[in-house]
């Protein structure tokens, strides 16, 4: 069915067992992150909070915590959206499947939002300080919102046609901003939201904002996803509310979700003041920096609210079924996107910007005595040049006519593949000074710095190693070895730190050591990590590390390298140097104290007994 508003949602949950409720005092301030993070964790239901400590609205979470339920919510629409994105990019569809006429045009009818005077949301009037002030880690700045719908207008192009719905960090208290009067407006600069501002600011104008919390389920979707052009957030949200969104026409600014829990109204002009530090979605802090500043006007709220919120951090996390959903719905459409793309996979584990997986085909000249990645390559760069897709850092890409059964869902077996055909003499590709995630602070700075493309294609060129060498010529300094992959090796290497030319000598001293040695034989790729055992004690350590914790075009050396007309290459193995550096954000890490007060509610006398508890890695 389509909600029409979140207590809809709730109460259906409720009613089918799949929410719990807790009764007692919840404290916003880490407590109840640390619920969320250990529930989704176990698999568990969405939860309620109904006493939030120094605030009168409930709260909750965990309403896409699972696979299953996120289905459930969307259970009546997912098929007429999956078509409709299907038309957008395949015009002919009706024609070709006539059967489906009647499903589309029912869907066709919700795309259009529907306009309405007033709503549940203009009811009743509140303050930003009377908000939920939601922490989730011990060094964030503030409270954050964080499953907000940020909503804009082009000021060239008013109305929803040409409207942008988001989901960007908003903060709500904190570092210098005006109590209750100002909150911070975190958005990247890829995003409609930024044109939206800069042709406002070219007007000389403030631009319009409305952040919508709550509301129906399928608008908190809607702001996730990543649309081909021409379809409006608000139109998709429509389809998979299998209605129309009811949104409010005033005089004085953009629509507002008739229908959302609360809405924060304000404007943004061209000052900006220090945001964060937050704790993101790579699973570290993204640190301190200057973003717009929303000016705050009003806040509505409806009679019976609830403040939903979810928990970012190391994946998995709720995001990740976001992910999971996203591609359910899209990956079909890809191949119409992106011309000789069959897969494209965004790995979660890595913090999903860094680490992309794809498949594509190799056709061009196919009757070459030794095949080679050459239409590869030009689809490595339709992939970075796509959407967020661009954010990647690395850009692992297989040819189709290899292994037609491979999967990019399959990541060892992806790595296998990878790395037992790659040519490092002339399949790494690298892109220098360029834009990476802002969240990402490997590079040289905020949004900078580089990525790689390993391209293979052909036969299999050498054996994988499954277990350790015997002994490996270290130099001083080095610690132990384990295999986290067929074919890679992880290898603790001194801590970081700047020697007298500036640099860090490590990474260079271990290429050096095992050139002309045999002992990494069946090892294309070697990690210089903190800690081996961790990184190889499982796929999403090993994941987690490599990807987050390098810069390719700083942190890639390789053994018995070379440079040929300005390309790189190497005849040994490929190092990635994965330890932390100095200017790299710290790791997120739950402060104990309330991780032992938020026992008790797990204790077979509290409302979340029966839940299995699985500690997420550390």
């Amino acid at each position: 069915m389509g909600y029409r508003s979140l207590r809809q949602c709730v109460n259906d949950l409720k009613r089918t067992r799949q929410l719990v409720c807790i009764d007692e005092e919840i404290d916003p301030y880490l407590e109840a992150a640390e619920i969320q993070r250990r529930v989704y964790a176990a698999g568990g239901p969405a939860v309620y909070y109904a006493r939030v400590r120094h605030c009168r609205f409930p709260m909750v979470s965990n309403l896409f915590g699972t696979m299953d339920r996120a289905r459930y919510l969307f259970r009546d629409a997912l098929h007429a959206v999956r078509d409709l994105i299907a038309l957008k990019t395949s015009p002919d569809l009706p024609a070709r499947r006539p059967w489906k006429i009647p499903s589309l045009a029912r869907t066709l009818t919700t795309l259009r939002p529907a306009i309405r005077r007033s709503g549940p949301v203009l009811e009743c009037r509140t303050t930003i300080d009377a908000l939920p002030q939601m922490v989730s880690w011990p060094k964030d700045a503030g409270a954050f919102i964080t499953l907000p719908q940020v909503y804009t207008e082009h000021p060239d192009h008013p109305g929803y046609r040409h409207s942008n719905l988001g989901m960007y960090r908003v903060q709500l208290s904190g570092n210098q901003y005006r109590s209750g009067e100002q909150v911070g407006l975190h958005y990247q600069i890829h995003r409609s939201i930024a044109a939206h501002h800069a042709a406002a600011l070219n007007r000389s104008e403030r631009l319009p904002v409305h952040v919508f919390v709550g509301g129906p389920p399928a608008m908190m979707l809607a702001a996730v996803m990543p649309l081909p052009d021409g379809i409006p957030e608000l139109s998709f949200a429509g389809a998979l509310a299998r209605r129309s969104i009811r949104m409010i026409r005033r005089s004085d600014g953009p629509l507002l979700s008739a229908d959302a829990d609360f809405c924060i109204c304000g404007t943004l002009d061209d000052e900006q003041l220090p945001e964060g530090p937050f704790g993101d979605h790579l699973g570290y802090y993204s640190l301190t920096h200057d973003f717009p500043v929303l000016n705050v006007e009003r806040v509505y709220h409806r009679r019976d609210a609830i403040w939903p919120f979810t928990v970012v951090g190391r994946p998995p996390q709720e995001d990740t079924v976001f992910g999971e959903l996203i591609h359910e719905l899209t990956g079909p459409a890809i191949p119409s996107v992106l011309p000789g793309v069959r897969k494209v996979h965004a790995v979660d584990a890595s913090g999903v910007h860094p680490l992309l997986l794809a498949i594509g085909s190799e056709r061009y000249v196919p009757w070459a005595a030794e095949r080679r990645p050459q239409e590869l390559l030009t689809i490595a760069s339709a992939i970075l040049g796509q959407g967020q897709l661009s954010l990647a850092k690395y850009l692992l890409l297989a040819a189709t006519e290899d292994d037609p059964q491979l999967r990019v869902h399959d990541i060892p077996a992806f790595f296998r593949h990878i790395l037992s055909r790659v040519d490092f003499t002339r399949d790494l590709h690298f892109h220098t000074k360029t834009t990476i995630d802002t969240l990402d602070y490997t590079g040289t700075g905020l949004n900078s710095g580089s990525k790689l493309v390993i391209a293979a294609a052909g036969p299999e060129r050498r054996s994988l190693n499954s277990q350790p060498p015997d002994t490996l010529p270290l130099p001083d300094g080095f610690g132990r070895f384990q295999v986290c992959l067929p074919g890679i090796l992880a290898v603790t290497a001194p801590k970081w730190s700047v020697g007298p030319h500036g640099k860090d000598p490590w990474p260079e001293r271990f290429c050096s050591a095992l050139q002309g040695h045999t002992a990494l034989d069946g090892f294309p790729l070697v990690v210089l990590v903190d800690d081996a055992a961790f990184c190889a004690a499982s796929l999403d350590n090993f994941l987690w590390v490599t990807f987050t914790r390098s810069n390719p075009a700083a942190d890639v050396f390789g053994i018995d390298s070379f440079t040929e007309d300005r390309h790189w290459g190497c005849r040994g193995s490929l190092v990635i140097d994965a330890r932390m550096k100095a200017h790299m954000a710290p790791p997120l890490e739950p402060d104990p104290d309330v991780v032992a007060r938020v026992d008790r509610l797990f204790r077979r006398s509290g409302p979340l007994h029966g839940i299995e508890r699985r500690r997420p890695e550390s």
